[in-house]
């Protein structure tokens, strides 16, 4: 029996972290069976480049200056093969270099996921008589969709919360002075429940568009073949989405604040004397709802008092702001 030493290279923040969940692994439960020992190394290995072969080409690398009997890298990038299918994962041609796509996994139960991968992986090159596909890839049907979750969940949007602090109290500020404000007060009364809704998805719009505008966060394609156009598309859905959810959660916060804060300072028969109209405390619920929508466009307009680096930190996961600061340096 010999021990065969696997080297784990990951891209920077969530590849690391599941590479590390990973420094565990251990072959099957067989008689005879080589032993494995797992070596992590956290490198942007994919900086720069998009393509597998470069990828691969670079963990080769990596294997001789580690050596690594066989190695396997971790990104967040989505992958393309040569025939334009997302790849879950490929490897080389002698069976020892191999890269996985974690936002193939979709997103959910992605640690899990990837253990049952990288294991099969590793079974596979280990074995020299095993029978490894060159490649993986992801049902044409499926593939976009689940792309798209596990680059949104890997660019974890609730980062935008704390990304976006100072824009945050201006819209808790506004949000207080104005549930308070007897102009408001007929306002929140006269709208109906459709406009209501009409005013968050627009509120909700507006700081999406003003934070994808002030941050420069819009890909451009690199050139205009069909492989850069849908790569584009796809990084672009997953921004607006991204910072779709991190305004949404937001909106949330200043809400629940909105109602606490209403129900804390306003008497509705007060309120009713000034609106002329019967009120009761449901009309809160209501006059937070219209209220969480005005403070949601005046905080997102205060965002452009961040920084860039704190708007992408929140946008995107840190591989791929590495990525945009070294393109932006090269091009510089």
């Amino acid at each position: 029996m010999r021990t065969i030493k696997v080297g784990l290279v990951a891209d920077p923040a969530f590849p690391s972290e599941v590479a590390r969940s990973l420094g565990d692994l251990d072959p099957p439960r067989e008689d005879g069976h080589d032993a494995w020992s797992v070596e992590m190394v956290s490198e942007p290995f994919t900086t720069g480049s998009e393509d597998v072969e470069t990828a691969m080409s670079r963990l080769r690398d990596a294997a001789r200056q580690h050596e690594w009997d066989l190695v396997l890298g971790l990104t967040e990038l989505p992958l393309q093969d040569v025939d334009g299918r997302h790849l879950l994962a490929k490897t080389d041609d002698d069976q020892r270099v191999a890269v996985v796509s974690l936002p193939a996994l979709g997103g959910v139960r992605v640690r899990a996921r990837a253990r049952g991968v990288v294991r099969s992986l590793v079974e596979g090159m280990a074995d020299p008589d095993a029978a490894v596909d060159s490649r993986v890839t992801i049902s044409r049907s499926a593939a976009r969709w689940r792309l798209l979750m596990g680059m949104v969940i890997a660019n974890r949007p609730w980062l935008l919360v704390p990304g976006l602090k100072s824009a945050l109290v201006a819209a808790l500020a506004t949000g207080a002075v104005a549930t308070v404000n007897s102009t408001v007060w007929e306002l929140a009364a006269s709208l109906s429940t459709w406009r209501l809704v009409v005013a968050t998805v627009v509120s909700i719009a507006l700081v999406v568009g003003w934070l994808i505008i002030d941050g420069n966060l819009w890909d451009r394609r690199d050139d205009d073949s069909a492989e850069a156009r849908q790569r584009s598309r796809l990084y672009n859905a997953s921004t607006f989405v991204t910072l779709t959810v991190g305004v949404l959660i937001c909106y949330l916060v200043l809400y629940v604040v909105n109602v606490v804060w209403a129900f804390f300072v306003l008497d509705p028969s007060v309120m009713a004397g000034s609106v002329r109209s019967p009120l009761d405390h449901s009309d809160l619920f209501l006059l937070a709802w219209f209220v969480a929508s005005a403070a949601t466009v005046g905080g997102g307009l205060g965002s452009g008092l961040e920084s860039d680096e704190a708007i992408r930190a929140a946008a995107y996961s840190k591989r791929e702001e590495e990525r945009r600061n070294r393109i932006a340096d090269e091009q510089a």
